[in-house]
Parts: C-alpha cells; sequence; structure tokens
C-alpha cells in the first residue's frame, strides 16, 4: 500500500508546554486511522499542522509524496474540526455550495455534488434553512457533508460523533466505510477508545504530548493480552483446586481465569474434562483499548480521566 502521509519527528511547543513532542509515524492510503488520547493530549495541535492551520517548530510533513504545501495540498484535505466550523447565519445550501467551491468544484460539480449528499443524508428540506436554526445533530451532519463532498483523498474528523443519536451516528459510520473503501484515507481523532475498536486499522495513542503506542488494533490488543479466559458451563463449583490458573471471579455458570506459568488452554480444557465438567463456552479476553491506555498512563491523571469513561 501506498503511504499517504508521513509524520516525521513533529514538534510544535508553546512556551514551556510541549504541545506535539518529537512524534513520528505514517498512514497508508484507503486506511481508517485513529488518533486518540485525553483532552490536552495534542491530538488538535496534531491536525492543525497537518492541515496546515499552525506551523510546526520543527520536523517534516510528507503528503502524498512528497513535503506537504499548504497552499497547494489543501484542497486534497477535507478537515472536520471538533469545533463547528460553519456560519451560522448563512442559509445551509448555499454554505454547502459556496464551502465545495473552495475546495476547487465548479458550480455545476457543487450543485450536482451536494444534492447527491443532501438527498443521501436526507437533508433535502434543510437548504433554506439557516445554521443557528439546526440542532447539534443536524450541524454534525452537515459539517460532515461539507467536509467530505468533494472527496479528498484525506478526510480529517476531530469527535465526528458528536452531539449524533444512534441511527445518525451508524449513518456516518457507514459513509466513513465507503469513503476508505473508495480510497480516501481517513483520520479519526478522538477520546474514546469503544469507537475507534470499531472502525479502525490502525491506531497511535498520545499522552502530554507525545505518542505512547503505535499499531494495528489487533496488535495492541495481542501485546497486552494478559492469558485471561472466559469459561461457560451448566455449573461450575467454587474453590476450584489447580496450579495452572487463577480464578478471578466467579459465578454458578461462568469463570474468569487466568492462565498461570506456561500453561495453555487445552490443559484447562482438559482439566474440566477431569473434573467431570461439561464446557459450553471458552474464549480469550482480550483487553480494551481503554484498559491499555489506562495501563501505559497508571497512576497519572490521565488514567483517572478515562477510569471515568
Amino acid at each position: 500500500m501506498m503511504t499517504l502521509l508521513e509524520i516525521k519527528n513533529l514538534k510544535k511547543y508553546y512556551a514551556t508546554q510541549k504541545a506535539v513532542d518529537d512524534i513520528s509515524f505514517s498512514i497508508e492510503q484507503g486506511s481508517i486511522f485513529g488518533l486518540l488520547g485525553p483532552n490536552g493530549a495534542g491530538k488538535t495541535t496534531l491536525l492543525r499542522m497537518i492541515t496546515g492551520i499552525f506551523y510546526p517548530d520543527s520536523g517534516d510533513i510528507i503528503f502524498n509524496g512528497k513535503k506537504f504545501d499548504p497552499l497547494n495540498d489543501i484542497k486534497e484535505i477535507g478537515y472536520m474540526p471538533e469545533e463547528r466550523g460553519l456560519y451560522k447565519k448563512m442559509k445551509i445550501g448555499e454554505q454547502a455550495l459556496y464551502l465545495a467551491q473552495l475546495k476547487g468544484l465548479s458550480k455545476a460539480e457543487a450543485e450536482a455534488k451536494v444534492k447527491e449528499w443532501f438527498i443521501k443524508f436526507e437533508m433535502q428540506s434543510w437548504w433554506n434553512k439557516k445554521v443557528e436554526d439546526l440542532s447539534k445533530g443536524m450541524s454534525q451532519k452537515l459539517q460532515f457533508v461539507t467536509t467530505v463532498l468533494h472527496h479528498p483523498k484525506l478526510i480529517i474528523l476531530d469527535e465526528p460523533f458528536s452531539g449524533l443519536d444512534p441511527v445518525n451516528a451508524n449513518l456516518i459510520k457507514e459513509e466513513i466505510f465507503k469513503l476508505a473503501k473508495a480510497g480516501s484515507t481517513i483520520i479519526f481523532s478522538t477520546h474514546r477508545m469503544e469507537q475507534v475498536e470499531e472502525i479502525c486499522d490502525h491506531i497511535i495513542l498520545l499522552n502530554k504530548g507525545q505518542k505512547i503506542l503505535d499499531g494495528t488494533v489487533n496488535n495492541v490488543k495481542q501485546d497486552f493480552k494478559e492469558n485471561i479466559y472466559s469459561i461457560g458451563a451448566h455449573i461450575l463449583p467454587e474453590n476450584l483446586m489447580t496450579h495452572i490458573f487463577e480464578v478471578i471471579k466467579h459465578q454458578p455458570d461462568k469463570l474468569l481465569i487466568k492462565l498461570l506459568y506456561d500453561t495453555r488452554p487445552n490443559d484447562v480444557l482438559n482439566f474440566f474434562i477431569g473434573q467431570g465438567i461439561s464446557i459450553n463456552s471458552f474464549n480469550e479476553v482480550m483487553p480494551s483499548l481503554n484498559d491499555i491506555f489506562i495501563k501505559l498512563v497508571e497512576g497519572t491523571d490521565t488514567a483517572r480521566q478515562f477510569q471515568k469513561i
């Protein structure tokens, strides 16, 4: 796969605060990339450098095989910021057309694309409404449409599901998958780990301006798994005596265990067969990204913040 975006040793400091502290990573074309971290981790500063809003103090941004040129490359990027970037007094249809033409579409192309997306999202009746008359969720749908309608190579979505009900959140999620399948590269920035597990191929975790984790979702979970398994049966006796696993949690029909030493899953199954216990489910329990992040920053204010989610 071609690398669309490469970040090399990027830094951005404000006085003594290291907002982005020597961060490097690359993103392949057509992937959905999760940029994760708590509020204040440096995500928004990093995104604003990628979009040319801020200039880095040092480091390089390589976009589509060459050094990023904000003046020329910005038309290939769609950026949906967490804060609403819409003109509140302007009519919705006119605003969508205006923003599409700013991205390089002709008037005819803009009209065709805006109508296509408005029909897809059932927004036709909104055409003459003003942004200030929209709910937060409706405004979020409009902002998503104006971000992606010119089919940019790179789409940056900062908390795209904020304010959306489950139906509309699922609608936008499906469109994200379609856009990636059609060749767009997605950066999905959020502090909600469960959304990333469902959507992203690859992730990085930021904390206090630094990258603390980088990899595919599956590989990250494999790296942090702890040999914990869930066992289901009709009846599971208490106080099972064995040296091959430790019981973490007991319920009459379910056990949560941690394998000890070099124990293999088959050793556990053989133990229960030897006890005359019929097992109806046996599954490895993988850690969530939220659990992994807390483990990495355990004892800090960041960990406590994520434990509240």
